[in-house]
């Protein structure tokens, strides 16, 4: 059987990281939930204080293949390297030179969105390159 999956985030601003990976993949802001037109709406009635509005967001891919992305808000900021990361493909179809330059400027892109570029590799024909995400998260861009 298998098992579905979310990734979940640690972040200073769940809200803004959020906004991040929407623009990045392609994913929306999971709606809010059954009865009202807006998330601020809802955790008004819930009664939760404006000021922890931001200590949790989610976002998922419109078309239900991918998996939903989970962030919550934590005190502490990032300090280490990731155990593990997102490889996201952009140059999916392409091969060589075509493929570097797709990467290239998808990084561009994202670069201009908030991230930072780490570094560029290749091996046996493939080509990525290393970033970060506004909250300092490594993913590849491949």
């Amino acid at each position: 059987m298998a098992h579905t999956f979310q990734v979940t985030f640690d972040a200073a601003d769940p809200r803004a990281l959020g906004e991040f990976w929407c623009a990045v993949l392609g994913y929306v802001r999971d709606a809010p939930p059954e009865g009202f037109a807006t998330w601020e709406e809802a955790l008004t009635a819930w009664g939760l204080p404006e000021d922890r509005w931001n200590d949790k967001n989610a976002v998922s891919d419109p078309d239900g293949a991918g998996p939903r992305i989970f962030i919550q808000k934590v005190p502490e900021p990032k300090t280490a390297k990731n155990r593990m990361h997102l490889d996201v493909n952009v140059g999916a179809g392409l091969h060589g030179e075509g493929r570097v330059e797709r990467v290239r400027a998808e990084a561009e892109r994202v670069v201009a969105l908030g991230a930072t570029l780490l570094s560029e590799g290749s091996e046996l024909g493939d080509f990525w390159i290393v970033m970060r995400d506004p909250e300092g998260n490594e993913f590849c861009l491949q």
